[in-house]
């Protein structure tokens, strides 16, 4: 992050400007949810690519917010559908505000990126958001009908994964390096490297729902079971687990049932199912990382590759 300390101080200032609502509910939910920080990773993503390309301008700022409200918007709304109550550590906003303000904000946060990618006035920085946020839209529906699921496969659980997450990190590096008038085949590069970060990413929190620590993690350990949700770790427990392993994997799936979880950890500890889905992270990331050797040496590439190495060693 030190290499990009000012834009990020320049983006958040974008942020702070463009929240800005007559209505003051609107102020007051959009306010505590960026407030709550979060690792920025998406806004960090389209500063280094375009550093790393040799921007000089300072678009990239009103870009980087445009991705940050759009991920934010998805996180209201994902909170709704979810019905989670902690986030980042804190009450989620619709714990605290109700989920009709939840929607209607996260609502007015994607129409105001929107409003702010037209200003930008470039043709493919349209397409790229507008194909990201619909394909998002999919993978949320997609993962919708996932619940409750305990059949679904490992490369359908991943089609999820590269529509719901991975999609917005591809977004946010092209962005970065489209705006810098990189070529197509950069371009190319950088959603490989966003593709691919964001699967290790999402990942690492499949294995950190069952392994973290809930003051770690900023929400409650076990929510995807609770919530239903066939992650890595469970569909491999389905797939190599006794019977009567996949029968209760099978039981707490289908009922969100998180009373078990203690046996559900333990099953999934010894078959294997987190180094599984954190080896799976890994090559995410060694593609990752792979996808930028192009691009040519700076501290901007440098700090790329330490995210790729960050997506995996972390605890949070």
């Amino acid at each position: 992050m030190s290499p990009i300390a000012a834009d990020m101080e320049a983006v958040n200032a974008v942020i702070r400007r463009q929240l800005h609502s007559e209505v003051p509910l609107v102020n007051q939910i959009a306010e505590y949810i960026i407030s709550a920080g979060g690792k920025r990773l998406r806004p960090v993503l389209v500063l280094l690519m375009a550093q790393a390309c040799g921007y000089s301008g300072d678009k990239h700022h009103e870009l980087a917010a445009v991705i940050e409200f759009i991920h934010t918007a998805t996180l209201l709304h994902d909170d709704v559908v979810d019905e989670s109550s902690l986030r980042r550590g804190r009450q989620t906003a619709n714990a605290l505000f109700g989920n009709a303000a939840s929607v209607l904000v996260g609502d007015f946060l994607y129409s105001r990126a929107f409003q702010m990618m037209v200003a930008v006035d470039n043709a493919c920085v349209m397409q790229i958001v507008a194909d990201a946020t619909n394909v998002i839209a999919e993978g949320e529906v997609l993962q919708l009908l996932n619940m409750h699921n305990p059949d679904v496969s490992e490369e359908n659980y991943l089609q999820v994964i590269r529509s719901k997450t991975a999609k917005l990190f591809e977004a946010a590096a092209q962005l970065g390096v489209l705006i810098a008038g990189a070529g197509d085949d950069v371009i190319e590069a950088a959603g490989e490297y966003g593709r691919s970060l964001g699967t290790a990413f999402q990942l690492i929190d499949d294995v950190l729902d069952y392994s973290g620590n809930a003051s770690d993690i900023g929400k409650n350990v076990g929510d995807d079971l609770r919530e239903g949700k066939p992650t890595l770790p469970l569909i491999y427990l389905m797939e190599h687990g006794s019977a009567e392993q996949r029968a209760l994997v099978r039981s707490c799936i289908e009922n969100g049932d998180e009373k078990h979880f203690d046996e559900i950890l333990a099953a999934i500890t010894s078959s294997g199912a987190l180094n599984y889905t954190r080896h799976e992270a890994e090559k995410a990331a060694q593609r990752a990382a792979a996808a930028i050797s192009g691009l040519p040496n700076s501290q901007f590439k440098d700090s790329l590759l330490q995210l790729s190495a960050f997506a995996v060693d972390r605890n949070h």
